[in-house]
């Protein structure tokens, strides 16, 4: 695809608008929409309805009727593999209309969105639709008059709120092991990204998946994703997000119904860099891929590189170098390797941190300016720290955004130390040819995931997820079923 054709097809791209509620296309009940901006020149891209608790409430109840006759959770479990993997397909056959979407709302570059997050959360569908009839129940030790055994069932009701950085990748790594249980699902996608849920929405009901099953409701995350997590009716909020609003939810889940809820709430993940790493240039790479992908929006962004003193500031050069390399451009050229920040507020918000690093003494190593401001867009170029202290800002609060801060340390104590002391632990790295230090180091490290000689360096058949204020409950893997099913133990007494 070339950039004037990407031109062309978005000028001619039709926007979803409405909710996806019990198999029908429907506008909120309020009547009420909100403007859909895309970051890429700062232009509405469409009205999109905005519902509330009123269309939340109309959802969760098709969701629970769904559920409770039984129309997807007691399908054999055949024909929900057939219906899943009817839905990838349906995505595949959409995959340029689905990226162009991805792009126009979120910012990202439509190279990573036609060749990363679609692809990715097509093999989502696909990877939970083989996966539904491999998990099994158990069979308990007894004594010879009994027989019992555990099954897993699906909760229920799902509630799916899910962030605007990968909007489609994080829809489905919820909504796929969801349905693969058994259970109904209510999305809330971003409001600042909701085209590709509200458009998965209608192709799940293209590929058969029954009405009820998968709603999809677009709203505010005030109104509408109160209303969700609030709801009496829903068994569990399955969020993506920041701290601030998943303590938000638990409490909303603490004064309704005492609902399940799981959190992956980001991170200030550390990449720990050695002096005696066997190849320093691979490391650099990792340590610009890391913090520049994605514009810098990603939860498990490796926003602090902690280097070796001794090498501290040859390595610092390596990765600046690096850095040019993530320069932004328009999100449909497929020259570009970046794009832009989601929304104006969001840029502000990081900029903000960039004003702030050098008054606490952080030195400026590259960038620290917004750019391409006459497309009326929202981009940062790449921007490093040196001499960042782990007491800054810059070290302690997410950022979201292309901004990195090098932090140095003596010795492996204290880089384990460095390393740890944050609230978050959701993932973390380190460079190491000394196989005793990296088992020794990752073992130390307080974090859901740790890559050793590498960064994001897994998939979808390793649990995502965090510790600490990173949040519970683990997205991809077989282990995300758990959250979407209930154990029950069944006996049976007989005479042997």
């Amino acid at each position: 695809m070339t950039l004037q054709k990407n031109l062309d097809r978005a000028a001619g791209l039709s926007f979803p608008s409405q909710a996806v509620i019990d198999g029908k296309l429907v506008s909120a009940k309020s009547g009420k929409t909100f403007p859909n901006v895309g970051p890429r020149d700062g232009r509405v891209l469409n009205e999109v309805a905005a519902c509330d608790a009123d269309d939340i409430d109309a959802a969760v109840k098709a969701a629970r009727a769904a559920f409770e006759d039984g129309r997807w959770r007691n399908k054999h479990p055949r024909e929900k593999k057939k219906i899943m993997f009817k839905l990838a397909e349906l995505m595949e056959r959409d995959l340029e209309e689905l990226a162009l979407l991805e792009t126009l709302d979120m910012g990202k570059p439509i190279r990573d969105t036609l060749s990363v997050d679609i692809p990715t959360a097509i093999n989502s569908i696909r990877w939970y639709a083989e996966a539904l009839d491999k998990v099994y129940g158990e069979v308990a030790t007894t004594p010879a008059e009994r027989l019992s055994f555990v099954v897993r069932e699906p909760l229920g009701v799902v509630g799916a709120i899910v962030p605007w950085n990968f909007p489609l990748h994080m829809a489905c790594w919820k909504v796929a092991p969801a349905l693969a249980a058994g259970n109904s699902i209510v999305l809330k996608p971003a409001e600042q990204s909701p085209s590709t849920a509200l458009k998965l929405g209608e192709l799940a009901l293209e590929a058969g998946v029954p009405p009820g099953v998968l709603n999809v409701v677009p709203g505010l995350g005030e109104t509408a994703g109160q209303a969700l997590a609030r709801h009496m009716d829903v068994d569990l909020i399955a969020f993506t997000g920041s701290g601030d609003v998943g303590r938000k939810l638990m409490t909303y889940a603490g004064e309704s119904n005492l609902k399940r809820v799981a959190l992956e709430l980001g991170g200030k993940s550390p990449q720990i860099v050695f002096a005696d790493a066997e190849n320093l240039d691979e490391a650099a790479d990792a340590a610009a891929w890391g913090i520049f992908f994605n514009q810098g929006e990603i939860c498990n962004a490796a926003s602090r590189l902690l280097v070796e003193a001794s090498i501290k500031d040859a390595f610092v050069r390596k990765v600046v170098e690096r850095a040019a390399h993530y320069a932004p451009g328009d999100p449909l050229d497929p020259a570009s390797v970046t794009g832009a920040i989601v929304s104006e507020s969001q840029m502000r918000r990081v900029l903000g941190f960039i004003d702030k690093a050098p008054k606490e003494g952080a030195v400026l190593a590259r960038g620290g300016k917004r750019v391409r401001e006459e497309s009326g867009g929202f981009y940062i170029e790449p921007t490093i720290f040196d001499r960042v202290e782990n007491t800054h800002a810059l070290a302690r609060d997410e950022v979201f955004g292309p901004v990195l801060g090098v932090i140095a340390f003596k010795d492996e104590d204290e880089a384990v130390r460095i390393a740890n002391d944050t609230v978050y632990g959701l993932a973390s790295g380190l460079w190491t040819a000394n196989i005793s230090r990296a088992h020794r180091v990752a073992r130390k490290l307080r974090a859901g995931l740790v890559w050793i000689n590498g960064w994001d360096a897994c998939d979808i058949t390793v649990p995502f997820g965090g510790a600490k204020q990173s949040g519970f409950g683990r997205d991809r893997s077989l282990h995300a079923l758990e959250k979407y099913t209930e154990l029950k133990g069944i006996s049976i007494t007989y005479r042997p």
